[in-house]
């Protein structure tokens, strides 16, 4: 099954053509075979688009790209020519789209019609920075293909609905979230699966064996505890905006805050949520930039700076994290990183990791500083071989998850 992988962020268009073959065996998962991948970056009038097809050289193109649905129009209008002037034809047998928020009705994978569409409009206000672009791309993708090709979405939040009640409920009055469906619904989900498997196949391990840590870090910054295959608990909430510190987005903070700001700034209430999504984080910490390698490189030239206090706040909620969750799964088997920071920046893996041989965790200062990739799906092994808790940096790969769930959707037992 040929299935169009379609990964909107909040300023940008991932995408992998993926054949989905059946499962060798019950049990097994569908064996994949990636054809052709890109990128589309920062859409608007300056989008670039990069686009990989094995065995030819890498095709980059510009051209204004306002909206994702128009992003979306243009990834597929490459793939149409590419393939027109390869002398094959064209054909998909499904799409699948990453929805950030599928709220409390949306757990599961689910096949798009008219009426989910606009549902997931609604769910917007939930994650301002992320479901608009995606609600844009179903759209764009609706409009440009042949009307029976079936689309699924795939949730970010559907991996984490198994949370245990103590770890999903928030302590406010309880008519009130049960009213307004105000609960921790986690993101980053696709990622923290890609995490996991890459981690459990390195291991040479099931994952239904295994205790895992993940963190999937970026300009976007999660962290999750997973027992046996399953998401126990994980650092964002009930919007993206809860946990580690991020690129532009505060994390963890006193819920006194808002209404503190609100009223000695005179601003709304909709003006402080737009400070702490797009104006905290590591560009409000530094005042330099959300780009940690820019982070990183104003911390070397002064380290008294206040990118390098950045810097040691972003690696000291991390390692806070790490121990609560050592913790909430009585130790772990290992830990993962993932992400453009997580995988990429070895100075901040460092950082993370120092001072916790108390626990096993113990990074090969060497194998640490060699990775600055994996390949997507594979996972690679930086710490010391002494390490009681081995730790990881692996390649994520949500366009292979989005292609399985959406055959597992279409094909119940085929992903």
């Amino acid at each position: 099954m040929r299935v169009l992988a379609i990964n909107s962020g909040s300023s940008s268009l991932k995408f992998k053509v993926v054949e989905v073959n059946p499962p060798l065996a019950a049990g097994d998962r569908a064996p994949v075979q990636v054809r052709e991948h890109g990128l589309i970056e920062e859409i608007g009038p300056k989008a670039t688009l990069t686009f990989h097809s094995d065995g030819k050289p890498a095709v980059h193109a510009a051209q204004p790209a306002v909206t994702h649905a128009e992003a979306v129009r243009w990834m597929l209008a490459v793939l149409q020519e590419q393939y027109r002037s390869a002398g094959q034809v064209w054909h998909l047998d499904a799409a699948g789209h990453r929805v950030v928020h599928g709220g409390a009705r949306f757990q599961e994978p689910v096949v798009l019609d008219p009426s989910v569409v606009e549902e997931l409009d609604r769910l917007t206000e939930l994650a301002p920075l992320h479901n608009a672009g995606c609600v844009a791309g179903i759209r764009g993708a609706q409009d440009a293909l042949p009307r029976g090709v079936p689309m699924v979405a795939v949730f970010d939040t559907g991996f984490h609905r198994f949370l245990p009640r103590q770890a999903s409920t928030y302590a406010i009055d309880g008519d009130l979230a049960r009213k307004h469906g105000i609960r921790r619904y986690g993101f980053h989900g696709i990622a923290h699966a890609s995490l996991a498997q890459a981690c459990a196949r390195a291991i040479g391990r099931p994952l239904e064996t295994l205790r895992l840590i993940t963190l999937q870090l970026g300009n976007g910054c999660s962290a999750a505890a997973i027992d046996r295959g399953r998401s126990v608990d994980t650092s964002m909430g009930f919007t993206p905006l809860e946990g580690l510190v991020m690129g532009t987005r505060s994390g963890d903070l006193d819920p006194a805050v808002i209404g503190y700001l609100a009223r000695r700034e005179g601003l709304t209430l909709d003006a402080v949520e737009h400070l702490l999504n797009e104006r905290s984080g590591l560009l409000g910490l530094s005042g330099v930039s959300r780009d940690m390698r820019e982070v990183l490189a104003a911390a070397e030239r002064d380290p008294a700076s206040r990118a390098a206090l950045a810097l040691e706040v972003f690696g000291y909620r991390a390692k806070k994290y790490i121990g609560a969750y050592l913790a909430v799964l009585g130790g772990a088997d290992a830990v993962v990183f993932g992400g453009g920071i997580g995988e990429h920046v070895p100075q901040v893996r460092a950082s993370i990791c120092e001072g916790m041989d108390w626990c096993g965790l113990r990074l090969d200062r060497a194998s640490n500083e060699a990775v600055t990739h994996a390949a997507p799906g594979e996972a690679v092994r930086i710490s010391d071989e002494g390490a009681t808790l081995p730790c990881y940096v692996a390649g994520v790969d949500e366009e292979v998850e989005i292609a399985r769930a959406t055959v597992a959707c279409l094909r119940p037992g085929g992903g």
